[in-house]
């Protein structure tokens, strides 16, 4: 890839130094790759889809094929493998001689409500929490699908590997799993012929670490970072008459995106670490140091990004009398965003009200807690326990925020060590996502390692200084270079929504970038800064797409946060909202 890198910043590197009943398993259709620009050798896996392959529930009218390899040189079948579903009406099949399976082909007259079997969206569902992998379905399930069908889309669950796929023989960490996502969308394009629905109106889906990948994938439609991975894997390049083909995708829908990882250490401190004082945070502890300096260092990087409101107006960090940085135009935007998600709270909702807060992780035993709050008033007064940050005017239910302090300290606590996602001993689980080698977790952020080279010899009068936490070690993993080739600079960017919708980035304007958006998140989360999804929001904005549904949910934390209703429904709806009826 040959890009101009004098004028613009390679990697976050430089931008530091300015600061459904069981039925047929659907065997793979062995043959050959075919013209398709994707391995050119014999292989036991093809890219063609068998339509004569299909199984048949008929007591919800659905087709359906399941783990359908989609690469010619899988590294991992037991991932790279996926499943189709399809509303009937889309389908005109006749069944085989062996009583279980049919040939079909498209019906494009078909119709499930708006659609028809030409315009019906396909959404593809990425379930990574935590970046860990997708596992493919192995048996077809109705009550999985069923609400997607029943509107009308195509549902495609593709395997992906993540952190947790390792085996013995392979190891899996980025670009792999968006890599494996973009070679399943291919895969439909490829066979667009035999497919009903419309390749042109692809949706993403997912929450959490699946929310980060989903964005990832919306943001790098055919970025030239991916291509000598997909290569790699015999991923279809081009159709079957030579024409290139796209892993562009109309819509995402991101739920409380873990994302914008290159800049999430140093956002996590300026927008939470610097309000904490206990654990790695507590006064005499090295870490409590590299908080401070981690939280100096990110508005640097945030005024480099030249991010804009919706006015034009550009919006920048200052120096504070209080605290780090807590002035400027952007600082007002952040609070506005935070005043407008309690404002809709207020409107969204009557007292006496119930929250309960979000337990620990999975596994850990710890459940959330439920207070009734009979008045408006009694839930203010709730909020400004520890000091008034919050005002409110009864008269028009409308509340105003103070200052973000007030708001983490009541709300949106650290609940992460010091170096949030690259922990300074790699213990991170984004470290893992960055594995250069198996069991290996790796440094990935050079904004980090920068701040630890320019205060080492501070670090090191601590009592819990290690050397090996050095920016030495961060050196060591940046240098190496994956089965493809690539050192971590090349895998963190292809991992960076930023690095495609922002200018101060190469890959700015070398994607194809999703014309639909709708972001959600958790407002009270503790894992990560309210400035990622922000940050996203804003890039996308500048970037000019038009289409970006945002909102931050009052008294939510890291779930599938909506306003009002339920997930699935709202997701539903927006899409019927975006895509070709």
């Amino acid at each position: 890839m040959d890009i101009n890198r004098r004028t613009v910043i390679r990697s976050a590197a430089a931008v530091a130094a300015f600061g459904i009943a069981e039925s047929a398993s659907g065997t793979a259709f062995a043959g050959t790759a075919s013209s398709s620009g994707s391995s050119g050798t014999s292989s036991a896996y093809s890219l063609e889809l068998d339509p004569t392959a299909w199984s048949y529930d008929s007591a919800n009218d659905v087709y359906y094929q399941l783990g359908k390899v989609y690469v010619t040189n899988p590294a991992a079948t037991d991932y790279e493998n996926l499943s189709i579903y399809v509303p009937g009406a889309y389908l005109t099949a006749t069944a085989n001689s062996d009583g279980t399976t049919y040939t079909a082909k498209p019906n494009p007259k078909g119709t499930v409500g708006a659609y028809s079997g030409r315009t019906a969206p396909i959404v593809i569902p990425v379930n990574t929490p935590g970046y860990a992998a997708q596992k493919p379905a192995t048996s077809y399930s109705y009550s999985s699908v069923s609400q997607y069908l029943a509107a009308g889309h195509i549902y495609v669950w593709p395997g992906m590997r993540g952190k947790d796929s390792s085996t013995s023989t392979r190891n899996d960490a980025a670009p792999w799993a968006v890599t494996d996502l973009k070679a399943a969308i291919r895969f439909l394009r490829y066979n667009k012929s035999v497919l009903p629905g419309s390749t042109d109106d692809i949706v993403l889906f997912g929450m959490s670490g699946g929310g980060a990948q989903a964005s990832v994938g919306g943001s790098s439609g055919d970025s030239p970072l991916y291509f000598p991975y997909l290569r790699s894997l015999g991923a279809a390049m081009e159709d079957a008459n030579g024409r290139p083909l796209s892993d562009a995708v109309a819509g995402v829908m991101a739920w409380c995106p873990i994302t914008n990882l290159q800049e999430a250490n140093l956002s996590y401190e300026w927008n939470m670490g610097q309000f904490a004082s206990t654990g790695t945070r507590a006064s005499g502890t090295w870490t409590s140091a590299y908080s401070a300096d981690l939280a100096k260092a990110w508005p640097k990087y945030l005024n480099r990004l030249g991010l804009r409101d919706e006015h034009g107006r550009r919006l920048e960090l200052t120096e504070s009398s209080s605290g780090t940085y807590l002035a400027g135009s952007y600082y007002d935007h952040l609070i506005g965003v935070i005043t407008t998600s309690l404002n809709n709270f207020l409107a969204d909702n009557t007292f006496p009200y119930t929250i309960t807060t979000q337990g620990g992780p999975p596994g850990s035993g710890q459940t959330g807690t439920s207070t009734t709050y009979e008045t408006v008033e009694d839930y203010i007064a709730y909020l400004n326990t520890n000091s008034t940050w919050v005002t409110y005017d009864s008269a028009t239910n409308t509340a105003t925020v103070s200052g973000l302090e007030g708001f983490v300290d009541s709300q949106k606590n650290a609940n992460k060590p010091v170096g949030a996602f690259d922990g300074y001993s790699r213990g991170q689980g984004e470290n893992s996502v960055f594995a250069m080698a198996l069991n290996s977790p790796s440094h990935f952020v050079p904004l980090s390692r920068d701040v630890i080279k320019a205060n080492e010899t501070k670090y090191a009068t601590y009592s819990d200084w290690n050397s090996d936490y050095g920016y030495a070690a961060y050196d060591s993993d940046f240098a190496k270079k994956d089965s493809v080739g690539k050192d971590m600079a090349w895998r963190a960017d292809a991992y960076n929504p930023l690095y495609y919708l922002s200018p101060a980035f190469a890959g700015y304007r070398r994607s194809q970038v999703a014309r639909h958006w709708r972001i959600r998140t958790g407002i009270m989360q503790g894992d990560t800064a309210n400035t990622t999804e922000i940050n996203l929001q804003l890039a996308l904005l500048n970037y000019g797409i038009r289409d970006v549904d945002f909102a931050t949910v009052w008294a939510k934390a890291h779930t599938q946060a909506e306003r009002t209703g339920d997930p699935t429904t709202n997701f539903i709806a927006w899409v019927a909202s975006v895509t070709k009826k």
